[in-house]
């Protein structure tokens, strides 16, 4: 019996001590994908997508999370209308066949409650390929003004275009590696 009732009262207070995944809405005023491509060898092409969608989940006691992005293709801003105009075409990203890029992935490598990583899928031209991301910086904090969180980060991670059968310029001997820099906010449901 003296073992019987700690065990019991221990089975009990259990369920109160597990945290919920709370849920994030991405603004999409403050995200700002954006990347980097080779162009010949010879300089660095800078762009950003515009128009970006999703949420996150993410208890940062239990060290788990998911993460969930849509990103409008047709919001391709390389600062050069031919280059955009190009980009959204047959001839790269065919935005009338495959109008977006997706990524789901796995909050990971939690450190004081802050995730270092994602491991997620891209999905880009209608392939999906694993691609990890990196967080460099993770905050949250209340918002000064809706009065709920508001969560924060910066992440980069890389992907060989070509295996998304985006391989325009291989045969000029540009690089196909991409690198991806991104900063996101979200704000916490209410």
């Amino acid at each position: 019996m003296n073992v019987l009732l700690p065990t019991l009262l221990l089975s009990l207070l259990a369920p109160a001590a597990v945290a919920a995944d709370a849920h994030y809405t991405i603004d999409p005023a403050h995200t700002y994908p954006s990347f980097e491509a080779d162009h010949m060898g010879i300089s660095i092409w800078r762009g950003k997508l515009d128009k970006s969608s999703g949420g996150i989940t993410l208890d940062r006691e239990a060290g788990t999370g998911k993460v969930d992005v849509v990103v409008d293709l047709s919001s391709i801003d390389f600062g050069l209308p031919t280059l955009n105009d190009w980009a959204k075409s047959g001839k790269f990203f065919d935005v009338a066949q495959h109008p977006t890029a997706t990524y789901a992935g796995t909050l990971d490598g939690f450190a004081n409650g802050a995730p270092t990583r994602v491991v997620g899928t891209l999905t880009l031209n209608g392939v999906s390929r694993p691609l990890t991301l990196h967080i460099d910086h993770f905050k949250c904090i209340p918002h000064p003004i809706f009065k709920r969180e508001l969560c924060g980060a910066d992440a980069t991670g890389n992907f060989d275009r070509s295996e998304f059968g985006l391989s325009a310029g291989k045969d000029y001997g540009f690089s196909m590696d991409v690198a991806l820099r991104i900063q996101v906010e979200a704000l916490k449901d209410a």
